[in-house]
C-alpha cells in the first residue's frame, strides 16, 4: 500500500510539475508576443504603418521575423492585435446583461460606464490622436477594422439568435445586430472625432455621454425592447 501511495504521489507531484511548466511556457508566449506587438506599435505611431517592415519591427523586438509571424499572420494584425477581443464584445456585453435588461440596454450600460469612466479602451486616452492618424492614413489598417467590424455584427446576429431561440427565417436577429453595430460605432466616431480635434479625454468624455444619451432617444421600442433576460 505504501508503495502504491508513493506512485501516486510521484505522479500526481509529476503532473503538477507539468501543469507549471505549461503555464510557464504560456506565459513566456503571451509576453513575447505582447513586446513584439508594443513594438510594431511604437514603430507605426511614430513612422507611419506603410514605412515599418516587419523585418524593422523584428529588430526592435529583438526576435526573428519568423517569431513575428509565429504570433501575427500578417503585418496589419501587428497593430489590430486586439481584433478578436473587438469582434466578441458586443457579444460579450448582451451575454452579460442583467434580468430585466434587453440587448441594445445592456450594450448603451457598458458603453456609458466605459465613457464616463474616461476609459482607454473606448479610446479616452492621452495621445490616443497619434493612434487614430496611423489608422486614417493606411488603407489596408481601415479595411481590417471594416472587416473586423462587419465579423463583430455577424457575430451579435448568431449571439441573439441564441439567446432568443429565433428561427433560421427570422429576420430580426440581423435588425437588431445592425441597430446595436450603429449605437457602438455611433459612440466610437463621436470619441474619434473629438480625439482626432486635440481634446482632452474628460471633455470628450462629457460631450460622449451626451451623445449616449441622443442615441437612446432615437431608438425605437422594438429595439429597446428586444432580448429581454427573463429571470432565471
Amino acid at each position: 500500500m505504501a508503495e502504491v501511495r508513493r506512485g501516486r504521489e510521484e505522479r500526481e507531484g509529476y503532473e503538477r510539475e507539468e501543469r507549471g511548466r505549461e503555464g510557464l511556457r504560456e506565459r513566456k508566449k503571451r509576453r513575447t508576443r505582447q513586446l513584439i506587438s508594443d513594438t510594431a506599435t511604437g514603430l507605426f505611431v511614430e513612422r507611419g504603418f506603410d514605412a515599418v517592415t516587419i523585418a524593422e519591427v523584428a529588430e526592435a523586438a529583438d526576435v526573428s521575423v519568423n517569431t513575428v509571424y509565429n504570433y501575427f499572420a500578417t503585418k496589419e494584425d501587428l497593430f489590430l492585435d486586439r481584433g478578436d477581443d473587438l469582434v466578441e464584445q458586443l457579444s460579450r456585453w448582451v451575454r452579460g446583461r442583467d434580468v430585466g435588461e434587453s440587448a441594445a440596454a445592456a450594450v448603451l450600460r457598458e458603453l456609458r460606464a466605459e465613457v464616463e469612466a474616461v476609459s482607454p479602451r473606448v479610446g479616452l486616452a492621452p495621445g490616443q490622436e497619434r493612434f487614430l492618424l496611423v489608422v486614417q492614413d493606411a488603407a489596408t489598417l481601415r479595411a481590417g477594422l471594416a472587416r473586423l467590424q462587419q465579423r463583430a455584427v455577424e457575430r451579435l446576429e448568431e449571439t441573439l439568435r441564441e439567446e432568443t431561440a429565433a428561427a433560421p427565417d427570422d429576420p430580426l436577429p440581423a435588425l437588431v445586430a445592425g441597430q446595436i453595430d450603429w449605437i457602438h460605432q455611433s459612440v466610437t466616431d463621436a470619441v474619434r472625432r473629438g480625439m482626432m480635434a486635440g481634446r482632452a479625454p474628460g471633455d470628450v468624455s462629457r460631450d460622449t455621454l451626451g451623445v449616449v444619451d441622443e442615441i437612446e432617444e432615437l431608438l425605437g421600442e422594438r429595439v429597446l425592447n428586444y432580448a429581454v433576460r427573463a429571470s432565471g
